[in-house]
């Protein structure tokens, strides 16, 4: 199998089987769980009933523009981190196909209208770090320090209350 690696502009060679062992790691280290069934049609109609309902955000010309006709449960690849002991998985997921898509699509643009946040403290892509870091005073006791999260919002609970 041939797959991107998580850094760089390179490629990475594996067995099939030793692809899988990483995929059911990762899933078993973040303790997710598993079904057999396809849970996108009953969310699909779920997401219908929200997208019928609204009255205000969604206008009722435009509400077919954001139901998604073919729904499928998100799919999931892995990107080796060749830099890391042990060559873990990144999980990259794609959500194109899934039935809230479109709608969280709309609601994310609706929100980036209302409420414009600056990118103070976020960079969009190495060539902004690049520019921010030239236009930076660093005196020599300054230490830089790259943060690496693995596992971000640890603290939100899983089940519902």
């Amino acid at each position: 199998m041939v797959r991107r690696a998580d850094e760089g502009n390179s490629l990475v060679i594996l067995p099939i089987k030793q692809y899988d062992y990483k995929i059911n790691d990762f899933i078993l280290a973040n303790k997710f769980q598993t079904t057999t069934q396809d849970p996108a049609k009953s969310f699909q109609s779920q997401v219908r009933k929200v997208i019928n309902n609204s009255k205000t955000l969604i206008l009722p010309d435009t509400k077919w523009k954001f139901i998604n006709m073919n729904p499928t449960a998100p799919t999931k690849k892995g990107r080796i981190k060749m830099h890391k002991p042990e060559q873990p998985i990144r999980p990259v997921v794609n959500w194109r196909e899934a039935p809230a898509y479109k709608l969280a699509r709309l609601f994310t643009q609706k929100i980036r209208h209302l409420a414009p946040l600056p990118n103070t403290y976020n960079m969009e892509n190495t060539t902004d770090l690049i520019t921010k870091l030239k236009n930076t005073f660093i005196l020599p006791q300054f230490t830089l320090a790259s943060l690496d999260i693995t596992n971000l919002y640890t603290n939100i609970p899983v089940t519902e209350p």
